[in-house]
């Protein structure tokens, strides 16, 4: 009966020894996935607070410990392999579920407040119905989310983070591009039966346009789309982007929306796109106040958008190729 015990002691160090090599050194891998996330190594130097050389060493010392091609360097940053891509999936969740454990031991008087504002129609159409996945990839944090069309001066501490909208080459100060969505013209399906298809682009000019504070988008997005308009446009003004939408949807007329706030209800059958476009007019962006991306926390929040916004553009880009390709195999049937 003692043999046993004894072989079993044994084996326990052998055991740990060998899952110990498994895993490469956390400093190489954090500096990885800063770099992924980043963009560029010298982002990544400056997210994690180290320089940009050892960021650099740091990652070649990971490629020759996997033995694989994971960056490719560029005058621009950096790009990953697909090698990289798919571990940078992983460590990317990994770190994540780190920062998770290490929140949920704090107890519930300790929890910070989060303070988000937002363009309303990003809010409403996006943000919320993801809101729950938004609260586990942040537990122990209590998260306000205010919907707003204009930026705070952060000066009274009533955001920690600001979503806006608007030109990505002009951004404000302390703000970090997001996603640049295409833009195009949606409509219901209900208008649809009712008056059929625009034949083309320019048809459009002389339907029932619905705009927000101004006419200036439309104007914009028809000079995008090689368009010249022979007169002033005409329609309502709603001002706010969720009373547009709302009005598109009771059948009221076309509106000018993106594909991050459109995705769901086109999904659903209730919005149509109307032609085939690739215009893109401005972008989502994130402003943090000053020294704000030092916080942990704000950091993670300013990941999450960056992870799942693009995730929805990508989605959105499939099911676009997806219908372009049902509507060629119908026409060719």
């Amino acid at each position: 009966m003692v043999a046993p015990a004894k072989a079993a002691r044994k084996t326990r160090p052998k055991m740990a020894a060998e899952n110990k090599w498994q895993l490469p050194p956390l400093t190489m891998v954090r500096a990885f996935e800063a770099t992924g996330r980043m963009g560029t190594m010298r982002k990544a130097a400056d997210d994690i607070s180290v320089s940009h050389t050892v960021v650099s060493r740091h990652v070649r010392n990971l490629e020759a410990w996997i033995d694989r091609k994971l960056v490719i360097t560029s005058p621009r940053g950096v790009v990953l392999t697909k090698d990289g891509e798919l571990f940078f999936s992983t460590v990317s969740k990994a770190f994540q579920m780190i920062g998770n454990a290490a929140l949920e031991l704090r107890s519930p008087e300790q929890w910070p407040t989060l303070r988000i504002w937002c363009t309303p129609g990003l809010a409403t159409r996006w943000l919320i119905p993801r809101w729950s996945i938004l609260e586990r990839a942040l537990p122990g944090n209590e998260i306000v989310l205010r919907a707003m069309d204009q930026l705070s001066n952060f000066a009274n501490a009533d955001a920690d983070l600001v979503i806006g909208f608007g030109d990505l080459q002009d951004l404000p100060d302390g703000a970090v591009p997001l996603v640049q969505p295409r833009i195009f013209p949606v409509v219901s399906q209900e208008w649809v039966r009712k008056n059929g298809l625009p034949a083309t682009i320019a048809e459009l000019a002389e339907l029932p346009l619905i705009h927000e504070e101004s006419r200036q988008r439309w104007t914009a997005w028809f000079a995008a789309a090689g368009v010249k308009l022979s007169r002033p446009l005409t329609g309502p003004r709603l001002w706010d982007a969720n009373l547009r939408l709302d009005a598109v949807l009771a059948g009221q007329g076309i509106a000018l929306d993106t594909s991050v706030t459109t995705t769901e209800e086109i999904a659903k059958g209730r919005l149509v796109e109307l032609f085939n476009t690739d215009i893109r007019l401005g972008g989502y962006y994130l402003v943090a106040p000053r020294n704000g991306w030092d916080d942990p926390l704000v950091s993670r929040l300013r990941q999450w958008f960056e992870i799942n916004i693009r995730a929805t553009e990508l989605e959105t880009k499939k099911r676009r190729s997806d219908r372009v390709a049902s509507a060629i195999s119908s026409r060719s049937n």
